[in-house]
């Protein structure tokens, strides 16, 4: 679904992201991870075509960003740290104008805006203005917009950020209901948050790769028979070692 092959981009002289590769198979949840100033949010923008990599090729369902970055952007669905909402607008307007510059076809329309009002819990709040809403029903907004086109890959960053627990699990859920329809890459700093819907974890440490294995496998300790946290294995990886030095002790 998402092959991304030696990505590097550099900002004058700094290098954001180092000769990245990875691929996600067609309904995998993957949480990807790294501290402040990893990487995170540039290779997010890389792989939305919101920014060009330096270098290296993102093949997203099959074609190559660089070549295809519009047909591409019709196939993601992707939800900034901040959502892009227009507070003065109802939901239902906000959802229908969503649509409409996604391109979602007019005899289809009134469908779309029904199926993802039921699939984000939003029809109780559709006719209220967005700018009276809650934190968490305006992160349900946001991630209402990224589905709405019916996207093959579903990219989100920091989707929970500023949630009461309650919120967080609601949104937790709603995301894991999308593994079915697409393949979703999730970025965020709440750890056990990806203990609970990912199945994979994808890690990078100063704009390189340091970790990609299932959680599975992560979470077992080899040296004894308590198993490990996220957060155990995320902070074993960001000790004072470099991203090099982290791979060759993971072998």
């Amino acid at each position: 679904m998402l092959i991304a092959q030696h990505i590097s981009k550099q900002f004058g002289s700094f290098q954001a992201l180092n000769d990245v590769s990875f691929e996600i198979n067609k309904g995998d949840i993957v949480g990807f991870l790294g501290k402040n100033g990893a990487g995170k949010s540039t290779l997010m923008r890389i792989l939305t075509s919101f920014l060009s990599s330096s270098s290296g090729t993102v093949i997203i369902d099959g074609e190559d960003i660089a070549k295809h970055s519009l047909n591409i952007r019709r196939k993601i669905g992707y939800l900034p740290e901040r959502p892009p909402l227009y507070e003065d607008m109802t939901v239902l307007r906000y959802l229908k104008f969503a649509a409409q510059i996604k391109e979602v076809p007019n005899n289809r329309l009134q469908f779309q805006i029904a199926k993802v009002l039921e699939e984000c819990h939003l029809e109780q709040v559709q006719n209220k203005t967005i700018s009276t809403l809650s934190k968490g029903y305006k992160q349900r907004v946001g991630i209402a917009q990224a589905i709405i086109h019916e996207p093959k890959l579903l990219i989100l960053d920091e989707p929970t950020s500023g949630l009461d627990p309650i919120q967080i699990q609601q949104v937790l859920m709603l995301i894991k209901s999308q593994q079915e329809q697409r393949t979703v890459l999730l970025s965020t700093h709440t750890l056990t948050e990806i203990e609970q819907i990912a199945q994979r974890v994808l890690m990078i440490k100063a704009g390189e790769v340091v970790l990609d294995d299932s959680l599975n496998n992560l979470l077992k300790n080899k040296d004894s028979s308590q198993s490990l946290t996220l957060e155990q294995v995320f902070i074993n990886y960001h000790q004072e070692q470099t991203p090099t030095q982290a791979l060759v002790s993971n072998e």
